[in-house]
């Protein structure tokens, strides 16, 4: 299946745009899980269960893992294992490199992980994003005014009288041949986030920073989705994930993600019924 139709299908089903960021730390997780190598497993699988039919997507920040060696290998292709087929999964290591090894980070989160998408720093330009669109069942979604505060440093640059992240934009809806580029806005800048969907009106949309980085939900829905009310993908993690601290935390973390889930979908009937 085309990466956008599995998109749309699953925001469909479920009547969401949340993504929940499977940004696992080992020392925050409930006490009552130990140390053992299998817990986070164990929270990931509690966590995947508990929210699997209010989410669109996961997203896993490879850093989480690959900080655990051999081990965090594993450990995201036991998680994998237990998302939903139905369910999109990115990748998140905003991998960026020549042709050549951008092909190798390509097939080690697609071919061999599994994953749906991933994140591209587009800084060297089109051959370093070519490699992660070559499918039409893969999406790239190319870093273009991310949700930290270093962002201002390179990205409002002014190229020619449109700021970097607009020539970002720019250059991925031209390199959007195969319908399966997406941008990542975060949702911290909500003034820029209109003007970036007029300019990319059919690509998905990552939009990390609400929750805990204090973004503004409403703006995210509102200029984030497309026309139909979706392309959206609105990401929270440690909202979610640590909701709770002790043994209800998959509880914690279910409530919290339909608390977001009804609240982006009241946004969504405000603007898109």
């Amino acid at each position: 299946m085309k990466f956008l139709e599995k998109l749309q299908k699953i925001q469909r089903k479920n009547r969401s745009l949340l993504c929940v960021g499977l940004d696992t730390d080992p020392a925050k997780l409930p006490s009552h899980l130990g140390t053992s190598k299998g817990a986070i497993v164990q929270f990931n699988r509690s966590i995947i269960e508990a929210t699997s039919d209010l989410v669109c997507a996961y997203k896993l920040n490879l850093a989480f893992y690959e900080s655990l060696g051999e081990r965090g290998w594993r450990i995201l292709k036991e998680t994998l294992s237990v998302i939903p087929q139905n369910v999109i999964t990115i990748g998140d290591g905003k991998r960026g490199d020549i042709g050549n090894t951008a092909e190798q980070y390509a097939r080690a989160l697609y071919d061999d992980l599994g994953f749906d998408a991933a994140t591209v720093n587009p800084y060297m330009g089109y051959d370093s994003v070519e490699p992660f669109i070559r499918s039409d069942r893969n999406c790239a979604f190319v870093l273009a005014l991310t949700s930290n505060e270093g962002s201002k440093d390179f990205q409002r640059l002014n190229i020619g009288g449109r700021p970097l992240y607009e020539r970002i934009v720019q250059a991925a809806v031209k390199w959007n041949t195969r319908k399966n580029l997406g941008l990542v806005v975060g949702a911290t800048h909500p003034k820029e986030l209109q003007p970036i969907r007029k300019l990319a009106p059919s690509l998905p949309i990552l939009i990390p920073g609400i929750g805990k980085q204090g973004g503004d939900l409403e703006s995210a829905v509102r200029f984030g989705a497309g026309k139909n009310g979706r392309l959206a993908i609105i990401n929270a993690s440690r909202s979610v994930l640590y909701a709770s601290t002790g043994k209800d935390f998959a509880t914690a973390a279910r409530n919290e993600a339909l608390q977001l889930r009804d609240q982006i979908q009241k946004y969504r009937d405000k603007f898109f019924s």
